[in-house]
């Protein structure tokens, strides 16, 4: 995408403060943070907070919050567009004075009206260009009191084209577009004006984003020249829907990034899985945050709607626990064994997550699983005793207490073996001795290998409680 010769790359995540960091936002953001790294360039993050009535400080919060969860560190940054309000107005004075925007002083009815009119002749609903300046033209006369907006002079004729990352080549007829309002009768710039002004102050040499600004994109190319600006390169991605094809929403996880912090995602398997959705190396499923820049070059961006799959963000999440540090994973479950009452201090917990972990699709899956190590001891219900509990089961754990006494080493093999020893001697299959020790011990008829829990439980506590039978 880019040569030796080309400016250095710099890219750009330009949210607006509305609400919080959703899928489609925390993709279009890793993609921009990875075509950066790639490039060894710069990645901006621009907060768009023109909207005031909308924009809110906890939203800024949240996608701050966001991005540092899924380790996307932006190189400046943030810049507010409420901070840029006097840049923005000088560069629609110089439009202004150089013959590319004009005042306009149509009321909203009467916008209505032009567009009923079109409408009605089976044309395209837009302003007609009743303000707009033209030689030999004669303007209305001004209506008094009635502020007005400022509109861009768009071309009338030939059409705007660019070359797409994702979709390639795109050519949009100027005659498809109408003058843009880009100061409102406030003063106020509009968002595309805003835009464009942003990313030609900030020398942004890329922009990935979703494609539903693919209609803004030719607006902003021709306010872009008229202002002799270089242009950037553009790429629009196509929308990420739910399973069932429709577009993403609350029910099938179109909720904060950080949700899925709640829930127990590690964010490498969200970067992960967030960046085969719409992108893709090969057959690659699995790759480290160091592969993705290493491979993110702008390439093999689909040009069709990713497809939202939670049953594979789970299995993506699976393969990073499967293969995390225990002592990494016993500081990630540790609060959450906390928050549901238990004491992650009570056992070796590096040892806990490595039992646990080659099974766990979550964070949570884990510090509910630990809770049979680090929660409050609550002995079986009575019901499950009495069902188990029988007096073989009782013998055959009798003769289990007496050699565990006894055994020199208290580790997962000596119990192993310990509990073959006893199976021999007694002539039965390992269920006869398994469950009664499971329910008898940790209060559940399943757990995992009875031999490590029992090691990981210690000497002491499962002596205690098999003397309590």
């Amino acid at each position: 995408m880019t040569s030796s010769t080309s400016p250095v790359v710099r890219t750009r995540f330009a949210p607006s403060p509305t609400g919080f960091l959703h899928l489609g936002g925390a993709r279009t953001a890793l993609y921009s943070w990875a075509f950066a790294r790639h490039h060894q360039g710069s990645f901006v993050l621009r907060i768009e907070d023109t909207d005031l009535e909308r924009s809110t400080p906890e939203a800024v919060q949240a996608i701050l919050d966001g991005m540092q969860w899924l380790g996307l560190d932006h190189d400046e940054g943030p810049h507010y567009q409420m901070q840029r309000m006097d840049r923005y107005r000088e560069v629609i004075q110089q439009l202004l004075e150089q013959g590319d925007a004009y005042y306009c002083y149509s009321s909203p009815e009467e916008i209505d009206a032009m567009r009923e009119r079109a409408r009605s002749l089976g044309l395209k609903p837009r302003y007609d260009g009743t303000w707009r300046p033209e030689p030999g033209k004669t303007l209305p006369a001004i209506p008094e009191g009635r502020q007005p907006v400022v509109r861009f002079r768009n071309p009338l004729h030939g059409a705007t084209s660019w070359n797409d990352m994702v979709k390639g080549p795109i050519s949009i007829s100027n005659s498809e577009l109408d003058d843009l309002i880009i100061a409102r009768p406030d003063g106020t710039p509009t968002y595309n004006f805003c835009v464009v002004v942003d990313d030609w102050d900030m020398g942004i040499t890329h922009v990935i984003r979703g494609d539903d600004h693919v209609n803004n994109t030719p607006r902003q190319i021709n306010i872009l020249q008229a202002l002799g600006a270089t242009l950037p390169q553009y790429g629009h991605v196509p929308m990420i829907l739910g399973p069932d094809g429709e577009k993403l929403s609350k029910r099938h996880g179109a909720v904060s990034i950080m949700e899925y912090d709640v829930a127990g995602y590690l964010p490498d398997a969200m970067v992960n899985y967030l960046a085969r959705l719409g992108w893709s190396h090969g057959d690659d499923e699995i790759f480290s945050r160091e592969q993705l820049i290493q491979w993110f070059d702008g390439s093999h961006l689909s040009r069709s709607a990713a497809q939202w799959d939670p049953k594979k963000l789970n299995w993506v999440n699976a393969q990073y626990i499967k293969n995390s540090d225990d002592g990494d994973l016993a500081k990630r479950v540790a609060p959450r064994i906390s928050e549901r009452g238990g004491n992650p201090d009570a056992v070796d917990l590096d040892a806990v997550m490595a039992l646990l972990k080659p099974r766990a699709e979550t964070l949570n899956e884990l510090a509910d699983g630990a809770m049979l190590f680090c929660g409050p001891w609550a002995p079986a219900p009575q019901e499950l005793q009495d069902e188990v509990l029988t007096d073989d089961a009782r013998a055959l754990l009798a003769d289990f207490l007496d050699s565990a006494r006894a055994l020199p080493e208290w580790s997962t093999p000596a119990l192993a073996a310990l509990i073959k020893e006893v199976l021999s001697r007694h002539g039965v299959k390992m269920p006869k001795l398994g469950i009664p020790l499971r329910v008898a011990v940790t209060g559940q008829r399943q757990t995992p290998a009875i031999d490590a829990v029992l090691a990981i439980l210690g000497r002491e506590r499962v002596i205690e409680r098999l003397q309590a039978l």
